[in-house]
C-alpha cells in the first residue's frame, strides 16, 4: 500500500490513476456520537415535509404559489429580502464554527458526508464486507459472485438516490402533491419528473463513483479553512512530541507503533500524522482508531485528538482571541438584524400603483386618476379587509372602488381598481394620498406607498384669468 504524503493527493496513485478509498470500520465514542447525529439529521430531512405547522409543512418552498413556509413563518415573494439575513447568517455561522472548531461541519453535519457515511457506505459494508473484503473484491476478476454483489449494491444505490430525490422534491411540491404525481404518468408533470431523474442520476454518480473527490476537488469549503482557522482553532492533529520516533512496540520510545490504523479508517485516505491537510474533514475516525490501539497497549489515549496547533505543541489553547471576539460581535449583530427583519413581516401586504396609460383624464369637467390596489393575504384563512383613503385631500374628492369590503382567500391576493375624481375647477395643485387596508376582524392594518393625484395646470384652464407668465414657463 502506498503511504500518503503531502506531495500528492491521497486518492491518486503515483502513475496518476484514481485510487478508490475503502475505509475500515471503526468503533469509539466519537463514532457513536457521529452516527447518532447522522441518524438524527436523516430523520429531520425525511420528517420536515410531513410535520404540519399552521396548516403547512414545517419547511415548504411553494414555488408555484410563490409562498415560502419556515416553521410557521410564511414569506411571500415581497418578503424574500428577509432571506438575505437568513442565508448570510448561516454562512457566517459556518465561518464562526470553523474558526473555533475547524471542519467539524464537514465531518459531522454536512449533508454529503451524512449520506455518504451513514447511508451509502453502510449499505456497501453490508453487501461487500469489511475494507479488506472490498479491496479484494475490487481486484478480483468478474465472477458470478462479484456481478451479483456489485449489481445488488448499485441497484440499492439507485433506489436510495431516487428516494432522496423524491424527498427533496417534496420540499417544493408537498407530500400529497408528490404522491399524486407519482400515481400519474410522467407526461403530466415532465418538469418534476425531469428534476427527480436528474437528481437521482447526480446522487448515484456522486455516491457510487465520485465519492470523496467531491470534498477534495469541488467543495470550496476545504480550501477556505486555511483562511478561517489559526493556530488556536481546534482541529484533529497528531501529537508528534509524544508519538515520534514511531516504530514497533518496545523498539522506540515513541508512542506511535506505526500500525497505520489511522490511515485505514480515514474516509479520504490521508495520514493525519503528516499534519492537517485539505482532505481532512474532521470526522474523528482516526481519533477513535488510535485510542482503540492505545487502550489495547495500555497506553494513554489522545495521541491523535481534537486539539489546536498550539495545544499539540504543549501550549494552552486560547478560545477568546481577537478573531473570535470580532466574529462573535458580527454573529450577534446578524442575529439581531434577522430578528428585527422577521418582526417586520406582516400577515398583510398592500400596494397601489398608477394604471398604465395617461397619468390623468379630464372629461365633462372632472379630473380622474386611476390606480390599481393590490392586497395580499398571508394567512391560512380568508380575511375581509376594509379600504380607506388617508392623507390631505379636498372634501369633494370622490373614490370609486372603496365602498365595499374586500375578501381575500387563504394565502391569496386580490386586485381592485380605484378611481379618484375631482371637479376640474377645484383642482389647484397635485396632492398625495395613501390607501389604508385594515383587517376588519383583527385590526391589523397597512398603508400603501404614496399616490399622487395629478391634473392639468390650473393656470391654463379657460375659466382662469389670463397670465402671460404661464405661457413663458
Amino acid at each position: 500500500m502506498n503511504t500518503p504524503t503531502l506531495d500528492t493527493l491521497s486518492t491518486i496513485h503515483t502513475d496518476g490513476s484514481r485510487k478508490f478509498v475503502h475505509p475500515a470500520d471503526v468503533k469509539g465514542r466519537f463514532t457513536a456520537w457521529r452516527r447518532t447525529a447522522g441518524a438524527l439529521l436523516l430523520l429531520i430531512y425525511i420528517a420536515l415535509p410531513w410535520i404540519p405547522v399552521r396548516g403547512y409543512p414545517a419547511v415548504f418552498l411553494d414555488v408555484q404559489e410563490r409562498r415560502f413556509h419556515f416553521m410557521g413563518l410564511t414569506l411571500a415573494t415581497q418578503d424574500l429580502w428577509v432571506g438575505f439575513f437568513l442565508i448570510t447568517g448561516l454562512a457566517f455561522s459556518l465561518f464562526y464554527v470553523t474558526a473555533l472548531l475547524g471542519r467539524v461541519w464537514c465531518g459531522w453535519t454536512c449533508p454529503y458526508t451524512v449520506f455518504m457515511e451513514h447511508v451509502y457506505r453502510r449499505v456497501e459494508r453490508l453487501i461487500e464486507g469489511d475494507a479488506t473484503a472490498r479491496r479484494r473484491l475490487e481486484d478480483a476478476p468478474w465472477t458470478a459472485e462479484k456481478v451479483m454483489k456489485r449489481g445488488l449494491k448499485h441497484g440499492l444505490f439507485l433506489l436510495i438516490s431516487a428516494v432522496i430525490a423524491h424527498v427533496f422534491l417534496s420540499y417544493f411540491v408537498s407530500i400529497p402533491k408528490l404522491y399524486e404525481m407519482m400515481k400519474g404518468p410522467p407526461t403530466q408533470h415532465l418538469l418534476a419528473f425531469g428534476v427527480v431523474a436528474f437528481l437521482t442520476g447526480a446522487l448515484y454518480f456522486a455516491f457510487s463513483w465520485f465519492r470523496e473527490q467531491f470534498c477534495i476537488i469541488l467543495c470550496p469549503y476545504g480550501r477556505l479553512q486555511s483562511a478561517l482557522t489559526d493556530d488556536h482553532s481546534v482541529v484533529i492533529g497528531y501529537d508528534q512530541a509524544r508519538g515520534e520516533p514511531r516504530g514497533k512496540v518496545g523498539s522506540t520510545p515513541g508512542a506511535c507503533i506505526d500500525c497505520r490504523r489511522c490511515v485505514q479508517v480515514c474516509p479520504t485516505g490521508i495520514d493525519i500524522r503528516n499534519g492537517l491537510q485539505l482532505e481532512c474533514i474532521g470526522c474523528a475516525a482516526c481519533v477513535d482508531a488510535c485510542d482503540d490501539i492505545m487502550t489495547k497497549l495500555k497506553r494513554p489515549t489522545g495521541l491523535v485528538r481534537y486539539d489546536s496547533y498550539v495545544g499539540l505543541k504543549g501550549g494552552k489553547t486560547r478560545f477568546i482571541r481577537p478573531r473570535m471576539i470580532f466574529y462573535s460581535f458580527m454573529l450577534l449583530a446578524g442575529l439581531a438584524a434577522f430578528g428585527f427583519a422577521a418582526t417586520r413581516i406582516s400577515p398583510l401586504r398592500a400596494s397601489a400603483v398608477r394604471m398604465i396609460g395617461a397619468p390623468f383624464y379630464v372629461a365633462d369637467g372632472v379630473v380622474r386618476n386611476q390606480f390599481l390596489v393590490r392586497v395580499i393575504n398571508k394567512r391560512n384563512e380568508p380575511v375581509s379587509y376594509r379600504l380607506e383613503l388617508v392623507g390631505e385631500a379636498p372634501a369633494e374628492l370622490k373614490a370609486t372602488g372603496l365602498d365595499q369590503v374586500l375578501t381575500v382567500g387563504p394565502m391569496g391576493e386580490e386586485q381592485k381598481t380605484l378611481v379618484l375624481s375631482l371637479p376640474e375647477t377645484l383642482f389647484q395643485k397635485s396632492f398625495r394620498l395613501k390607501v389604508k387596508v385594515t383587517d376588519a376582524a383583527r385590526g391589523d392594518s397597512m398603508t400603501t406607498r404614496v399616490m399622487e393625484f395629478l391634473g392639468p395646470d390650473p393656470r391654463l384652464r379657460s375659466d382662469a384669468p389670463l397670465d402671460p407668465k404661464a405661457f413663458l414657463q
